[in-house]
């Protein structure tokens, strides 16, 4: 009957919108078809991120009628030449860490704070040039 179609509930919907961000951080303003605010942002596992004002983000849409949206991420940067599958290139205006298939990590930055205790197991570099532990003399 058709009565009995218009009374059905209305199906969950999703999808997904690229955006530009109008107010950055955890609670994000985003443009996309129009602007919606307070949107949470969301990152992979361990890795915290505040979207800067004007970067073109993922918008994902859910609930019935995609009234429910949160920021997942940014288009990527231009990953380093050799980046192989697996491997993980974190960065940011200043400094990068790049976490290698083989083991290594490098740091890079303009000032690298190391705060607390570091160890290092294995052979330490600095620039290139092994590092010899100090004789206390």
């Amino acid at each position: 009957m058709w009565l009995s179609s218009k009374t059905r509930p209305t199906a969950a919907t999703s999808g997904s919108d690229l955006g530009v961000t109008s107010i950055s951080g955890g609670s994000a303003g985003v443009v996309t078809k129009g602007e919606m605010r307070q949107l949470p942002v969301y990152g992979p596992g361990g890795y915290s991120w505040q979207p800067a004002t004007g970067e073109t983000v993922l918008v994902i849409k859910g609930g019935t009628g995609g009234e429910e949206s949160c920021v997942a991420g940014v288009k990527q940067g231009k990953a380093p030449s050799g980046l192989l599958p697996g491997e993980v290139y974190i960065h940011a205006k200043g400094g990068s860490v790049y976490l290698k298939n083989n083991g290594t990590v490098e740091v890079q930055g303009d000032r690298i704070v190391l705060k607390g205790r570091v160890d290092v197991s294995g052979s330490l570099y600095i620039n290139g040039v092994p590092c010899q532990p100090s004789t206390g003399g």
